[in-house]
């Protein structure tokens, strides 16, 4: 069987799973690509797929089974409502929304799909769940191997900030990740927040303050820290180190070719995000594809998950305009 998917959005994201999903995957065809800008849905789809500039007509047309959601975070709810509608199943990138009140219209609406029909249509893109160095991390937590982990320490810092991004978005775009993997990791609900900030880079806009220091206590104690800088200009790099009783254990740098000439010993740093979970995306789409195709409950993160990631992030944001006050998660 082949899954016919069709895929909302053609930027940077979109585009990626485009090529996974036509040359990376099996059991999967992309046959439709909406996006606002015609010309670039046409540079991303395959020759065989049509285009739209209509994502409703995506989702209602008879050659999709199945939608990827890579289009701007502010239609990514209104887009898996329509799914919802059209009881077609759904991957949204992340953020599920970036207000807390349409995520929890998203996972009500879908709370009433599954009690009248048992389907669960909708399925979030925290792809770091399927990143091969995380998931060894996270059984190394799981298994106890150094004792209780007592800390989490987190790195993401990004070339440079998209057009427009506030203290918020960065929030609810890019931290939402450590939002998300953290709990994941320890098996722990995140209780309370801190949003930290002190010297700003001359290079963030205005509305945004970078880099921003962000602390969680979880419930079960663990305090994790995240750093949060998106003009870091040299390229993308994230860390993630657990500290446990007895020892420590740190998420691998990836391998790249070390290059030594001239006096100097260089290795190449990537621009964005997508060479460092290349792996993570493909097995995420994988698994989606795979349990479309055998009629099973996809094994990614949930609506609910996106749901908590979002409950987190508005806590986050009362206590950015708090002082950095720690804030109680909502749930």
């Amino acid at each position: 069987m082949t899954i016919r998917v069709g895929v909302i959005g053609a930027g940077v994201m979109g585009a990626d799973h485009i090529r996974n999903l036509s040359t990376s995957l099996s059991g999967a065809e992309v046959t439709y690509v909406a996006d606002l800008d015609a010309e670039r849905a046409a540079a991303a789809a395959p020759p065989s797929a049509r285009i739209t500039t209509d994502p409703s007509e995506l989702i209602n047309a008879s050659d999709v089974d199945a939608v990827v959601v890579a289009s701007h975070d502010s239609t990514h709810a209104g887009l898996v409502l329509e799914c919802f509608e059209a009881m077609t199943p759904v991957l949204c990138e992340k953020p599920l929304a970036p207000s807390l009140l349409e995520s929890l219209e998203v996972v009500e609406a879908e709370a009433d799909i599954i009690a009248a029909t048992g389907a669960r249509l909708l399925s979030m893109g925290f792809m770091r769940r399927f990143d091969p160095g995380y998931a060894a991390l996270r059984q190394s937590v799981q298994d106890r191997v150094q004792g209780e982990p007592l800390i989490v320490h987190c790195i993401s810092r990004n070339a440079s900030a998209g057009p427009g991004t506030t203290a918020e978005s960065a929030i609810t775009n890019s931290a939402i990740h450590e939002l998300d993997i953290v709990p994941w990791l320890l098996h722990s609900p995140i209780a309370e927040v801190s949003w930290q900030a002190g010297r700003s880079s001359r290079l963030a806009g205005g509305g945004l303050q970078d880099p921003a220091f962000m602390l969680f206590r979880l419930a079960d104690g663990t305090l994790a820290t995240l750093e949060l800088f998106l003009h870091a200009q040299y390229g993308y790099t994230t860390a993630c180190e657990v500290v446990s009783e007895r020892g420590t254990t740190a998420l691998p740098e990836p391998a790249v070719p070390a290059v030594q000439e001239e006096g100097q010993r260089r290795s190449r740093i990537p621009a964005d995000w997508r060479p460092r979970f290349a792996d993570a995306y493909r097995l995420q789409l994988q698994a989606w594809i795979s349990a479309l195709e055998l009629g099973e409950p996809a094994p990614l993160a949930t609506g609910e998950d996106g749901l908590r990631a979002s409950q987190v992030a508005q806590a986050m944001i009362r206590s950015l305009h708090s002082d950095g006050a720690y804030t109680k998660v909502i749930y």
